[in-house]
């Protein structure tokens, strides 16, 4: 066991909880995973989200000693917002990040008072939610899942990040909630305290240092989203770094030393520090490889491809009609033709044909008023294929570093050891 002193970093997702801890020089030295199913059947469960956050704390704990834990942090679903009473109990089940607020008098609301570039638009933002929940009896405050899970570290149930409130209609700018939100209907009283991300909160509650044995000076500080925590848990962190994520669809990010509001892209800025965090998300992405492929065939047929040349085709893969980033046009059309006879040529054109809209999608955030691209950093699924990587490598023409780590309760760590360099005790 180390000697050094120790940050916790919590992500909360969709299917489970992670938890990881990490020395001040950003080495993990453990690590611990719970499935939300082991505890709930129902994935908008409160208790269930402890449960599985408590057992994932307790594995990393028993791994380490103790007593070296200087910090904790927690990153949560953006978008999931739940009211509680002034002892942070439950008054409803939460509406999840993907949950939609039907009620037309609340979406006319928000979309009469909110500026364009607010976040706080759409069927699933944080500030419908708050309108919906907010007329609960006995509801006292409406927060978003990880501060709700990061009260039961310090007893404060009405502390926010800057990144978790930016849906709920926070100005990251003017770093407040802006005055237009009291004209949609909403209780000011009910909106959270909100801290940036990586600020010291508080020392740990004498009732949380007990339920698990860690010292009373360990300080919990302000968390963030999970999609922020998987950004920065990449080690990138420098204006002009990019991630992008080559999941089920292609999710680019970067650091701006700016912020960029693109509200016809979806594009809205987290504010992480002194910079900005801002991307967007396109249509394409592995779906279209596994609509044709399965990953044995992406394999064997990948090892015949070479990189660095071109099929001549000019494909933009999309599986139906509709973009939103690097073009938002939702008739948009995909172009998937000619096919080659040879399936390797067909594999080759659809690895082009995403990273060209790739390099398209960080070429656009420069237009916003990014700045130039220094780097991309990998992660997701198709970042294992060093076939394509070569070719995005080669289409992108900068580096491409290995990734920190993949793991979002990484980048709660890293929040972890900023929160304690500002509070002095590193």
């Amino acid at each position: 066991m180390t000697d050094e002193a120790l940050f916790i970093g919590i992500d909360i997702g969709t299917s489970g909880a992670r938890a990881v801890a990490m020395t001040a020089s950003f080495d993990i030295v453990a690590g611990g995973s719970a499935r939300l199913d082991s505890f709930s059947k129902n994935h908008r469960d409160p208790a269930g989200w402890w449960s599985a956050v408590q057992s994932a704390l307790t594995e990393v704990l028993d791994s380490i000693e103790r007593k070296h834990v200087r910090a904790i942090s927690i990153d949560g679903t953006s978008g999931t917002v739940l009211p509680v009473d002034s002892s942070g109990r439950p008054l409803a089940e939460p509406l999840m990040y993907n949950d939609p607020v039907t009620d037309r008098s609340i979406l006319d609301a928000i979309a009469a008072n909110a500026p364009q570039t607010s976040a706080a638009h759409g069927t699933t933002s944080g500030l419908a939610k708050l309108l919906h929940f907010q007329s609960l009896d006995k509801v006292a405050h409406i927060i978003h899942q990880a501060d709700w899970l990061a009260g039961h570290f310090t007893g404060l149930y009405d502390v926010s990040d800057e990144n978790n409130a930016l849906k709920t209609g926070y100005d990251p700018v003017e770093r407040r909630w802006p005055k237009w939100i009291c004209s949609t209907g909403a209780h000011r009283e009910m909106l959270p305290h909100v801290l940036p991300a990586g600020s010291p909160v508080s020392t740990i509650s004498d009732s949380a240092a007990a339920t698990f044995d860690l010292p009373s000076s360990v300080l919990i500080v302000a968390g963030t989203t999970d999609g922020c925590a998987s950004f920065l848990a990449t080690g990138a962190d420098l204006p002009g770094d990019g991630v992008s994520a080559l999941g089920t669809t292609l999710t680019v990010k970067m650091l701006s030393d700016r912020p960029l509001f693109a509200p016809e892209f979806g594009l809205y800025s987290h504010r992480i520090g002194d910079m900005w965090l801002a991307g967007g998300a396109s249509n394409t992405g592995g779906n279209v490889l596994t609509h044709y492929f399965d990953n044995a065939q992406i394999e064997r047929l990948s090892t015949a491809i070479d990189p660095a040349t071109d099929t001549g085709l000019d494909y933009y893969p999309l599986l139906r009609d509709g973009e939103r980033f690097p073009i938002n046009d939702p008739a948009m059309k995909g172009r998937m033709e000619p096919r080659p006879d040879d399936d390797g040529q067909f594999l080759k054109a659809i690895f082009e044909g995403i990273a060209n809209i790739e390099h398209l999608a960080y070429d656009r955030l420069a237009g916003l008023g990014a700045p130039r691209l220094q780097s991309v950093r990998n992660v997701g699924g198709g970042a294992r294929n060093p076939i394509w990587s070569a070719i995005r490598a080669r289409k992108l023409g900068v580096p491409m570093p290995p990734v920190l780590s993949e793991e979002a309760a990484a980048g709660a760590a890293r929040l972890a050891i900023q929160g304690a360099k500002t509070a002095g005790v590193l």
